[in-house]
């Protein structure tokens, strides 16, 4: 009995070392490092808001080992101090194919390789920050989302909350990063 005790124990933690060192999915960018900057072009284009003084350029975004059975992507881009702490959506993006781990920069801005959703501009596509112009720094969070779901499932146009309900029993995992972001004086 104990022979076979010490046998389960064994293969218990040969499985608990497979697990362990599985390579974790995660999202980088050659653009920012997460916790620090975005780069300035990073930023919305100068227009009615004195905050805006970028180019509205979308970072290039990669990830890797991504869950077995992806079959599309989710992405998402928000500042929860936005609107005086109520949230700023400045992408939805979704139907990014499983067989995608790359979206080039300006790929977000111009609208390709995903089916957007509405952005709190109201666009359906990467709108860049415009925080207020104050030394307060703001936080981007990017979430990529892995799912079962085809990427041709889901229509354009989806709020967050809608996103969020029709990814419900979906999603098989998440990576993300966080970039701060600083209105000029």
């Amino acid at each position: 009995m104990s022979k076979l005790l010490s046998s389960v124990l064994f293969l218990a933690t040969l499985g608990g070392v497979a697990v362990a060192n599985a390579a974790p999915f995660t999202l980088t960018s050659p653009d920012f490092s997460s916790g620090k900057l975005l780069p300035p072009a990073a930023g919305g284009k100068p227009g009615s808001d004195p905050a805006c003084h970028g180019k509205n350029i979308s970072p290039l975004l990669e990830w890797q080992n991504p869950p077995a059975n992806t079959k599309s992507y989710a992405l998402l881009i928000q500042d929860p101090q936005g609107r005086k702490g109520l949230g700023v959506t400045h992408l939805i993006a979704y139907g990014i194919p499983g067989n995608v781990q790359r979206l080039e920069r300006t790929a977000l801005s111009n609208g390709k390789g995903f089916v957007g959703g509405l952005n709190s501009k109201g666009t359906l596509a990467y709108v860049g920050p415009c925080p207020p112009t104050t030394l307060d720094l703001h936080y981007y969070t990017f979430t990529l989302i892995a799912t079962d779901l085809a990427a041709n499932a889901l229509p354009p146009g989806l709020l967050p909350e809608e996103l969020f309900h029709r990814l419900e029993g979906h999603a098989l995992a998440s990576a993300g990063m966080v970039a701060a972001y600083q209105g000029s004086n």
